[in-house]
């Protein structure tokens, strides 16, 4: 009988020669060859981290101060992982270490490296957490928060880490959020692991994939936010529903447990549910893996939600949506503000995109190359073309397509992962069919060549076997400016964030923080009690008004707080930095308007360091508290 391809277990069968005698009993030795490039590489890197000073970064962000030994370390670390994960008797926990290895290397180093978490966006669910802690309640309608108030319409994540403050005795969540890129990683090896294994018992594509989809999530949705969470319960559903979903054994207490997981992610994030059903329904177009039970229960729970505690946020949101619904090329658009300015934020752009786009056309060439695989592992193409109807529905913010990117990555890294590899006959037996029987015997599945690992003495296999882990050994090194390569605007040194603080900390009730742009630390601070204002995501007439005459117009801007509250113009680097490499305003327009500000009777300087500067409007005669 046809042994069934989805089965974990591994093949009894093994290559024809003489009997291997097993290792004598006692305590096992640790293969030099798989131990040394890991310890070698970490201490490299750590090295590097101490030797990594951030005080000035320039327009490549963290590239400015990293130094040699760190991409020494990146490329040793690649090196030990590629030999590990070929050799065919390098069992173990050996990829599995390197690939932890990997994600503390790319995870870990800014939060060593920098004294303050990173990202404005983290800071601003910061402040939703404190919300929550400070208040006590939800607030169903927006009068009261304005567009905050979709925060506690979505607040599964900020509950969860409100509780988790209080049960760790916390000041708040900025004392661990600089580590949630390493947790959230963390929280995908698991059901990628799972995912990858329902199709293939080659160890060396589950891990290879792993590997690329490390290196391939470079868009920034691991940080503190409601996303990352989100795609970790969006990755354990698949991984449950792919392994177990259309068995009808177990099904009422599979949907039991699939249960939780899709009320955490409907209550946690607006668009996770939305990738989540497409995801469903792809499988549900497959008879292996098609199962109703998860697509119903998360239709239900989303009806529920969206129809009661959510209506509020999209009885506004919906017309938008409808308008951008269909609008292909108006969704793909970034938009003012996002359009990348200079040699280094230009670069670090177009390494990102090639980045993604060499793992894209790797994963075609797997798909293309291995057939017998491609029929195995329909369901991944599936779940990696889903997201792509997203593009026709909205621009997300202008975040669509990263979001897309996102959602396609665990489907496209394990065919990227096949292109690389050849194929393993002891660990893919080829399915039945013409299909099959061409993959097992053309033996050029991937960049190694010949099929199964004996393939590397044949002629031209080692060079390609080279060549495939140069290739991988590139596509791990460009993760680092596609990830860290904006660190100018998104880390904040502890000058600015003690400067943003004693403004809020001083700010009456009924306050208003007036600033160029929303990219410093705390710009939600206290936002249930302190009002603020970025002129420069106002239409572009506006901005032009505040350039012509910054003073006056701020004065205008501002002068509708009401007493006790105060009005506060504050700018800080921040702020400079996002204005300039998104092609917004330059720091010269910017100190203009600083310097109309600090020369006007109408405003008095009450604060700044070397991070910023704050000024507060002078009050009236007639508004005397």
């Amino acid at each position: 009988m046809h042994q069934s391809v989805t089965s974990d277990a591994e093949p009894a069968a093994e290559p024809s020669g003489p009997p291997v005698a097993p290792p004598p009993r006692g305590r096992r030795r640790v293969p030099l060859g798989a131990a040394l490039p890991l310890v070698g590489a970490l201490a490299l890197w750590q090295y590097a981290v101490l030797r990594t000073e951030p005080a000035e970064l320039g327009g490549f962000g963290l590239l400015d101060a990293l130094p040699a030994a760190y991409w020494a370390a990146l490329a040793l670390l690649t090196g030990g992982f590629w030999h590990c994960v070929r050799a065919p008797r390098r069992g173990g926990g050996w990829p599995l270490t390197y690939v932890l290895g990997l994600l503390l290397m790319e995870r870990a180093t800014q939060a060593l490296v920098y004294p303050t978490p990173l990202y404005a966006w983290a800071w601003k669910h910061d402040a939703v957490v404190d919300h929550l802690l400070t208040e006590g309640r939800l607030e169903t309608t927006g009068e009261r928060l304005g567009d905050m108030a979709v925060y506690d319409q979505w607040p599964g994540f900020f509950a969860a880490q409100a509780a988790l403050v209080r049960l760790t005795g916390a000041q708040d969540a900025a004392a661990y959020m600089a580590w949630w890129p390493l947790v959230s990683g963390l929280l995908l090896l698991a059901p990628l692991v799972l995912v990858y294994r329902t199709f293939t018992r080659d160890r060396r594509i589950v891990w290879t994939a792993v590997w690329l989809f490390c290196v391939a999530n470079w868009v920034g949705q691991d940080y503190f936010s409601p996303q990352s969470l989100a795609f970790a319960l969006y990755l354990g559903v698949i991984a449950i529903v792919l392994r177990h979903g259309a068995r009808r054994e177990g099904r009422v207490l599979l949907t039991a447990l699939l249960v939780p997981l899709i009320v955490a992610i409907v209550v946690s994030h607006q668009l996770t549910p939305v990738m989540l059903g497409a995801g469903l329904a792809a499988l549900c177009l497959t008879r292996r893996h098609r199962s109703w039970a998860p697509l119903v229960t998360l239709v239900v729970v989303f009806l529920a939600w969206n129809l009661t505690v959510s209506l509020p946020f999209l009885r506004e949101a919906v017309p938008e949506m409808v308008r951008a619904f269909g609008d292909v090329r108006g969704n793909l658009e970034t938009g003012y503000g996002s359009t990348p300015t200079g040699t280094g934020p230009v670069t670090v752009s177009w390494v990102a995109r090639m980045l993604s786009g060499a793992v894209l056309l790797l994963a075609a060439l797997g798909v293309l190359r291995r057939k017998a695989l491609r029929n195995r592992a329909r369901p991944l193409m599936l779940l990696a073309g889903a997201p792509l109807l997203m593009l026709v529905a909205n621009d997300y913010g202008s975040e669509m397509i990263f979001r897309v990117l996102l959602f396609m990555l665990p489907g496209a890294c394990f065919f990227a992962a096949a292109a690389l590899l050849p194929r393993d006959a002891r660990a893919e037996p080829a399915s039945a069919g013409v299909a099959g029987a061409a993959d097992a015997g053309s033996g050029s599945g991937g960049f190694g060549g010949a099929g199964g690992f004996g393939g590397a003495g044949r002629p031209g296999a080692r060079r390609r076997t080279v060549a495939a882990g140069a290739a991988l050994t590139v596509l791990t090194a460009a993760f680092v400016p596609a990830y860290a390569g904006k660190d100018r605007l998104s880390y904040f040194p502890p000058e600015e964030v003690e400067l943003v603080r004693q403004v809020i900390d001083g700010a009456p009730r009924g306050s208003l923080v007036v600033a160029a742009h929303r990219n410093y630390p705390l710009a939600y601070a206290s936002y249930w009690d302190v009002g603020h204002y970025w002129f420069l995501e106002d239409a572009k007439s506006h901005v032009e008004e505040v350039l012509d005459d910054p003073a006056g117009t701020l004065a205008r801007d501002m002068s509708g707080v009401a007493p006790p509250g105060r009005a506060y113009f504050l700018l800080t680097r921040g702020q400079i930095a996002n204005s300039e490499m998104n092609g917004m305003l330059g720091a010269d327009e910017l100190r203009h308007i600083e310097r109309s500000v600090a020369a006007s009777p109408l405003f008095e300087r009450t604060g700044g360091n070397s991070a910023g500067v704050v000024y507060e409007l002078r009050r009236t005669t007639g508004d005397s508290s």
